[in-house]
């Protein structure tokens, strides 16, 4: 079993006003969610004292069970706000594996937003409304398929989140954190 509680806590992201926040895990078929959501949505929240740093502090919550390790879950974030016509645009994607000990994690999610093929395109999607973006935000927790996205970095979102693990020695797996000794033979 694998228990996350935890928080999208806030996203940095310089030279925009606003923004709110989406997630969504995805894991493999070996894998089913027992407990929790398994996608949430923030309110909009706008930058406060220090530029560019927007507090969501958006609760995540699920509890998965396996007996294989193969598609781990992962956090797959998307980022939206406003651009200078009041229209909700992408702000930024990000994944990231759960953790695969148990403790306190907080962790640094780069975020990335999908680029035009041309400068034309630019301008028309500036115009129109509509900007590059992925139909399925999961996209980004695979691998296929990505190798010809052109992205630019934007921003970062800061997770933390708490893990709890049972039962994995039972099925041949050793968890153990850094510094956490190792289990005696005998236990």
């Amino acid at each position: 079993m694998l228990v996350v509680h935890g928080e999208v806590a806030r996203i940095q992201y310089d030279g925009v006003s606003d923004l709110y926040c989406k997630y969504k895990l995805d894991f493999g078929t070996d894998w089913a969610m027992t407990a929790g959501l398994e996608e949430g949505l923030s309110q909009t929240s706008v930058h406060g004292q220090s530029d560019g740093d927007f507090v969501f502090n958006l609760p995540v919550e699920a509890t998965f069970k396996s007996t294989n390790p193969f598609g781990w879950p992962q956090l797959v974030l998307s980022a939206y706000g406003s651009d200078f016509m009041g229209r909700d645009v992408v702000r930024g994607y990000g994944a990231v594996h759960l953790p695969t000990t148990a403790g306190r994690h907080q962790l640094r999610v780069p975020l990335f937003v999908p680029q035009d093929v041309s400068l034309l395109q630019r301008y028309i999607g500036i115009l129109s409304g509509k900007r590059p973006e992925f139909v399925n935000s999961t996209i980004v927790a695979k691998s296929e398929g990505r190798e010809v996205t052109r992205v630019t970095s934007h921003g970062s979102a800061i997770i933390s989140i708490d893990v709890s693990l049972k039962d994995l020695h039972k099925f041949g797996y050793l968890n153990t954190s850094a510094t956490s000794p190792m289990p005696s033979a005998s236990s």
